[in-house]
Protein backbone atom coordinates (compact mmCIF):
# COMPACT_ATOMS: atom_id res chain seq x y z
CA UNK A 1 0.00 0.00 0.00
CA UNK A 2 1.20 3.65 -1.04
CA UNK A 3 2.40 5.62 1.44
CA UNK A 4 -0.05 8.38 1.08
CA UNK A 5 -3.00 5.71 1.47
CA UNK A 6 -1.57 5.00 4.64
CA UNK A 7 -1.23 8.06 6.18
CA UNK A 8 -4.75 8.54 4.96
CA UNK A 9 -6.15 5.47 7.14
CA UNK A 10 -3.97 6.90 10.29
CA UNK A 11 -6.03 10.18 9.27
CA UNK A 12 -9.43 8.45 9.52
CA UNK A 13 -8.38 6.58 12.65
CA UNK A 14 -7.56 9.89 14.37
CA UNK A 15 -10.85 11.92 12.97
CA UNK A 16 -12.47 8.70 14.23
CA UNK A 17 -10.95 8.86 18.49
CA UNK A 18 -11.33 12.77 18.08
CA UNK A 19 -14.78 12.49 17.21
CA UNK A 20 -15.80 9.83 19.62
CA UNK A 21 -13.97 12.02 22.67
CA UNK A 22 -16.25 15.15 21.33
CA UNK A 23 -19.72 12.71 22.12
CA UNK A 24 -20.06 11.68 18.57
CA UNK A 25 -21.31 8.01 17.91
CA UNK A 26 -19.86 6.61 14.20
CA UNK A 27 -22.43 4.79 12.18
CA UNK A 28 -20.38 4.41 9.07
CA UNK A 29 -17.05 4.10 7.76
CA UNK A 30 -15.55 4.39 4.53
CA UNK A 31 -19.63 3.63 2.99
CA UNK A 32 -19.87 3.29 -0.65
CA UNK A 33 -22.60 3.42 -3.21
CA UNK A 34 -21.31 2.93 -6.38
CA UNK A 35 -18.14 5.06 -7.03
CA UNK A 36 -19.48 7.33 -4.48
CA UNK A 37 -18.35 7.25 -0.80
CA UNK A 38 -18.58 8.69 2.42
CA UNK A 39 -15.53 8.76 4.71
CA UNK A 40 -17.49 8.64 8.08
CA UNK A 41 -21.35 9.05 9.10
CA UNK A 42 -21.78 9.69 12.45
CA UNK A 43 -24.36 11.23 14.44
CA UNK A 44 -24.36 13.62 17.64
CA UNK A 45 -27.67 15.25 19.19
CA UNK A 46 -30.16 14.02 16.58
CA UNK A 47 -28.34 14.90 13.71
CA UNK A 48 -26.67 12.96 10.58
CA UNK A 49 -23.14 13.99 10.29
CA UNK A 50 -21.33 13.60 6.77
CA UNK A 51 -17.67 14.20 7.25
CA UNK A 52 -14.94 14.16 4.56
CA UNK A 53 -11.61 13.50 6.01
CA UNK A 54 -8.37 15.27 3.93
CA UNK A 55 -4.89 14.37 5.59
CA UNK A 56 -1.99 15.59 4.40
CA UNK A 57 1.79 15.31 6.12
CA UNK A 58 2.32 18.99 5.63
CA UNK A 59 0.31 22.09 3.82
CA UNK A 60 3.66 23.24 1.93
CA UNK A 61 2.10 23.47 -1.23
CA UNK A 62 -1.77 23.39 -0.90
CA UNK A 63 -4.11 23.43 2.29
CA UNK A 64 -5.60 20.13 3.03
CA UNK A 65 -9.34 21.98 2.74
CA UNK A 66 -8.37 23.10 -0.63
CA UNK A 67 -8.76 19.02 -1.62
CA UNK A 68 -12.36 19.46 -1.07
CA UNK A 69 -13.19 21.32 -4.00
CA UNK A 70 -17.09 21.62 -5.51
CA UNK A 71 -16.86 18.35 -8.00
CA UNK A 72 -16.21 16.89 -4.34
CA UNK A 73 -18.96 18.77 -2.19
CA UNK A 74 -21.23 17.46 -4.89
CA UNK A 75 -20.29 13.76 -4.88
CA UNK A 76 -20.83 13.94 -0.96
CA UNK A 77 -24.08 14.90 -1.63
CA UNK A 78 -25.39 12.63 -3.81
CA UNK A 79 -23.72 10.38 -2.01
CA UNK A 80 -26.02 11.49 1.08
CA UNK A 81 -28.92 11.79 -0.24
CA UNK A 82 -28.52 7.84 -1.42
CA UNK A 83 -27.45 6.40 2.40
CA UNK A 84 -30.36 9.09 3.68
CA UNK A 85 -32.58 7.44 1.19
CA UNK A 86 -31.52 3.54 1.81
CA UNK A 87 -31.79 4.11 4.97
CA UNK A 88 -35.32 5.57 5.18
CA UNK A 89 -33.88 8.98 7.15
CA UNK A 90 -35.78 12.02 7.54
CA UNK A 91 -33.32 13.44 10.21
CA UNK A 92 -31.38 17.16 10.51
CA UNK A 93 -28.22 16.33 8.79
CA UNK A 94 -24.97 18.49 8.28
CA UNK A 95 -21.67 17.98 5.93
CA UNK A 96 -18.78 18.65 7.73
CA UNK A 97 -14.59 18.52 7.46
CA UNK A 98 -11.79 17.73 8.95
CA UNK A 99 -8.03 17.98 8.02
CA UNK A 100 -5.60 15.60 9.49
CA UNK A 101 -2.22 17.31 9.20
CA UNK A 102 1.60 15.82 10.14
CA UNK A 103 3.44 12.96 9.37
CA UNK A 104 3.61 11.53 12.75
CA UNK A 105 1.41 12.05 16.34
CA UNK A 106 0.66 14.43 17.44
CA UNK A 107 -1.16 15.83 14.56
CA UNK A 108 -2.48 18.69 13.53
CA UNK A 109 -6.92 18.70 13.74
CA UNK A 110 -9.13 20.80 12.10
CA UNK A 111 -12.97 20.29 12.30
CA UNK A 112 -14.76 22.77 10.13
CA UNK A 113 -18.03 22.52 11.29
CA UNK A 114 -20.60 22.73 8.16
CA UNK A 115 -18.19 22.30 5.76
CA UNK A 116 -15.55 25.46 5.00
Amino acid sequence: MATHNILGQVGEEETCRFLMRKGYTLLERNWRYGHLELDIIAECYGEIIFVEVKTRSNEQFLPALAAVDEEKLRHLRQAAAHYLHLHKLDTPIRFDIITVVGAQRPFTITHHVGGR
